[in-house]
């Protein structure tokens, strides 16, 4: 009886448990509905963000070339390196692999702990500018099982097969890739290209499975390579020559430049002292990356009596064959201009002699010219309109380099002594300009009158894809034929007379000095420290090359311009015409 009364206990409890069988199965099967149906996609792509990543596929930068011998030279190249990088977060083992990964790279265990050590990264560097050596190594340790979560990545670097030639003209290349001063910096973007990018499927370990359909896959797009208007040739003998003579003027720096009157083309351009721009991280001085050429405005002194002399002619202001009377000295706004001791007192003179003799009251006058017999506001306009409008001053050139600085001229209608800033400025003081802005002026004022762009690019690309760069023309009839014809015989007398060291016979060439004070920094000038300039041309029947010397505070006796900028230039010269086809007169 009791046996039998149990019975329907039993059953139930059996079917009470096969309920709630069925309930949990029914339950975890609505939920994998749910998720796999109803949330597929959801789940789907959150799984898919796990194990997928994204990887950059660096652009390979572009070459830049110059000029040799008739032939296009490499001056930059690329060579391959690898950044060796981690995920730290699925990394357990981090001092094993901090051990190995540091014997490879050559860093110590510690060092490297210290990058895994990071939370929530997922990407560190752990060593840069590594070799195919250690890369390879790296991935045999990962094949082996030793390392996991540590990758190598392909990078490029910047070789230089000419060492430090034309380092600071170039710029470099940093850490990160970027171009940095130079012309790497002006024309990054150009150089650099666009970069790649692979998203892809990975282990569990992080690596790629590259063999995924599921991977997405960007090609980068590399940069264009670059030729410059640069002669290798004629830039290795000048930065001999300059180094040579800072060094004879006991000077600590300098600059010089050397361009194609017809085209603006930069041929030449170097500074001394300069550094090696495969070495850039152990410079400590950053100085050294800029390029004065283009970066450092001086007051020019005496050689802005060219130009001086070259808007006197094409105003009308004065003829070539005048003389006048130079008192020796003038007395404007309350401040006195004249002469060096060796040109002192009242002379009659001729324009030349305003180059000849290097006379601040020649230039003075020519200004007074300009302005109907004064310096007056007809005076400082026009003046300031040659300075400005026609020689480009106050302005940067535009030239493919990093920095650059456009020089100052003063307003010519505001501020206080303007008669006297004026009369300072026809001789090449009160003002400033960077050497590339000068040889530009001048290039302009002895060529006919037609100002084209300095630059130094001569084409982007290769083979069927080259863009040339074709000659830029910023300004005509700068100055007259007539005044440009002039100014050339004047500065070719001033060399036979002045530097007969740069005279060849059967060429023709032309200069002028410039010694110009150095301005303090609070105000006013030393008295005992000189900036020395000389520039000129170089040419047969017309001038093929302009060209200009700076060396900075010589310590040597005499005028800067003359004894320390002087004997480069005279070098440089003959360096052209014997080594670089100037075309001899007919």
């Amino acid at each position: 009886m009791n046996s039998t009364e149990k019975q329907p206990n039993s059953n139930h409890g059996i079917r009470a448990l096969y309920g709630v069988i069925l309930l949990v199965c029914l339950i975890f099967g609505l939920r994998l509905f749910y998720v796999q149906v109803i949330r597929f996609d959801y789940y789907s792509t959150q799984a898919q963000q796990n194990q997928q990543r994204s990887y950059n596929i660096p652009a390979e930068r572009g070459d830049i070339l110059a000029n040799d011998g008739g032939e296009k030279v490499p001056v930059v190249l690329n060579e391959i390196r690898y950044t060796i990088v981690a995920d730290p977060q699925i990394i357990e083992d981090k001092e094993g692999v901090a051990l190995r990964v540091g014997d490879v790279v050559g860093q110590s265990k510690s060092e490297i702990l210290e990058k895994l050590d990071v939370e929530d990264l997922r990407y560190v560097v752990l060593a840069k500018k590594q070799t195919k050596e250690v890369k390879n190594e790296i991935e045999r340790l990962y094949e082996e099982g030793e390392i996991v979560g540590v990758f190598a990545e392909r990078t490029v670097q910047r070789v230089y097969p000419h060492g430090a030639l034309a380092a600071q003209l170039l710029g470099f290349v940093d850490d990160e890739g970027s171009g940095r001063y130079g012309v790497e910096e002006y024309i990054n973007d150009r150089l650099d290209g666009e970069p790649g990018r692979l998203k892809a499927l990975t282990d569990q370990n992080g690596i790629p499975l590259l063999a995924s359909g599921d991977n997405v896959q960007i090609d980068p797009i590399d940069g264009e390579d670059i030729t410059l208007t640069i002669d290798i040739a004629m830039q290795r003998q000048l930065e001999k020559i300059l180094e040579q003579g800072i060094k004879d003027a006991k000077s600590e720096s300098g600059s010089a430049v050397i361009i194609d009157p017809y085209t603006g083309a930069i041929k030449a351009m170097a500074n001394y002292p300069s550094y090696d721009p495969a070495k850039f991280s152990e410079i400590e001085d950053t100085l050294l990356f800029t390029n004065p050429v283009v970066s450092s405005p001086l007051e020019p002194g005496s050689v802005m009596k060219t130009l001086t002399v070259a808007a006197a002619l094409d105003s009308d202001a004065v003829s070539a064959n005048d003389s006048y009377n130079d008192p020796g000295f003038f007395i404007i706004d309350q401040a006195r201009v004249e002469n060096v001791v060796e040109v002192s007192g009242a002379h009659t003179r001729t324009i030349e002699d305003i180059l000849l003799r290097s006379l601040n009251t020649g230039a003075t006058y020519l200004l007074q010219q300009m302005g109907g017999g004064e310096i007056n506001q007809q005076a400082r306009e026009t003046w300031h309109d040659y300075m400005v409008n026609r020689y480009q001053f106050g302005k940067k050139t535009g030239v493919e380099q990093g920095f650059e600085e456009p020089g100052l001229i003063p307003d010519p209608n505001d501020g206080f002594g303007l008669n006297i800033q004026y009369a300072n400025t026809s001789f090449g003081q009160g003002m400033s300009v960077t050497l590339l802005q000068m040889v530009a002026a001048l290039s302009a004022s002895v060529n006919g009158g037609t100002y084209y762009q300095p630059h130094l690019i001569e084409s982007y690309g290769e083979g069927e894809n080259i863009e040339v760069v074709e000659p830029t023309i910023v300004s005509r009839n700068v100055v007259s034929s007539d005044a440009s014809i002039e100014l050339r015989q004047m500065m070719e007398n001033v060399i036979d007379r002045n530097l007969p060291s740069a005279s060849r016979e059967g060429y023709r060439v032309g200069g002028k000095t410039g010694t110009a004070e150095i301005a303090r920094p609070e105000g006013g000038y030393y008295e005992d420290r000189f900036n020395g300039t000389y520039v000129g041309f170089v040419g047969g029947n017309s001038p093929e090359y302009v060209l200009m010397v700076r060396v900075n505070d010589p310590k040597i006796p005499g005028y800067a311009g003359s004894q320390a900028a002087g004997p480069i230039f005279s070098d440089l010269v003959n360096m052209l015409i014997d080594n670089f086809s100037v075309t001899s007169e007919t």
